[in-house]
């Protein structure tokens, strides 16, 4: 049942982000072999001009493995998670750099350090993960928010990770997204808490007058199938039509992006924002394809 598909980058996020070649990266314990692949990878299509932070010498002998020859980029030698989390957070604090990568840091340590109020990383709003999923090369993304950071939001929460995820789908070229607020069920029912909280978010958003269109709740069939969402009568700008999906908990999210990934090959871009800089959050798991898309959406939503 797995796919043996093999996932393709996804050809927009390339092309947006290269509009802004060589953006300054930090990399936050870099000596890991799929991390600095992935680096490697990027820089050579002209994408980053990384700063490399941990262990010079494990770094340095990662690098040579890849045949990278590194002596001209800075690295700054760090021997621990922390001390190497901190001095990425002073990079971007000092506008040194544009986003941060987590290279083999625990990414609980790694946002423990980007939060903290000394580094002012944070300003109004609250920090949320969001997936631009795609299958082929030029196909229509799916954002997927936040199945990676927030666990279990409350309403005025996930009002703050609605408006991030629209605004990083406004600079992948979508002017006006169709948000989908996912459930159980089309209907709002108080034995399925998630459709009461999306009717209210849906209600929040167009008294807000957000520049998108909103409709929740909506079960995952009714927000991607046209012909669901008119087999139950379901009309409107979003049904069958969605960009966004605005799940309830993590856990939602989390098993839905990976479905994707593990059953129908996707690539999956994901990253951190509502910060001062976007942060690469890439599992260990992760396929290099992935590790570079992920890359190329947080030069797109630091633009």
């Amino acid at each position: 049942m797995l796919s043996k598909k093999k996932i393709i980058i996804p050809e927009n996020l390339i092309h947006i982000a290269k509009k802004t070649p060589f953006i300054p990266v930090g990399i936050v314990c870099a000596g890991q072999q799929s991390t600095m692949d992935s680096l490697k990878k990027a820089y050579e299509i002209g994408l980053i001009n990384p700063i490399f932070i941990g262990q010079r010498s494990i770094i340095n002998e990662e690098a040579k493995k890849l045949d990278w020859n590194i002596k001209n980029f800075t690295i700054i030698d760090k021997s621990s998670e922390k001390e190497s989390a901190i001095a990425g957070a002073l990079l971007a604090a000092e506008n040194k750099i544009k986003v941060l990568i987590k290279g083999n840091i625990h990414t609980d340590t790694l946002m423990k350090i980007y939060l903290k109020k000394e580094f002012g990383l944070i300003g109004s709003k609250r920090l949320s993960h969001v997936w631009h999923m795609s299958l082929n090369a030029n196909d229509k993304p799916l954002f997927i928010t936040d199945g990676a950071l927030n666990v279990a939001p409350r309403l005025d929460i996930k009002m703050h990770i609605l408006k991030n995820a629209i605004e990083f789908a406004n600079k992948t070229g979508i002017d006006k997204p169709r948000v989908a607020i996912l459930s159980g069920t089309e209907d709002p029912i108080e034995s399925m808490p998630s459709s009461i909280e999306a009717k209210e978010i849906m209600n929040r958003a167009i008294k807000e007058n957000i520049n998108a269109y909103v409709h929740g709740p909506l079960a995952f069939d009714n927000a991607v199938s046209s012909k669901a969402a008119e087999i139950k009568k379901i009309s409107g700008e979003v049904a069958g039509k969605a960009d966004i999906i605005l799940v309830p908990n993590l856990e939602t999210g989390n098993s839905l992006s990976k479905i994707m990934v593990y059953f129908l090959g996707a690539c999956a871009a994901g990253i951190v924002i509502g910060g001062k800089i976007p942060v690469v959050v890439t599992s260990r798991a992760d396929s290099s394809e992935s590790r570079i898309a992920s890359i190329s959406a947080a030069i797109i939503a630091a633009q």
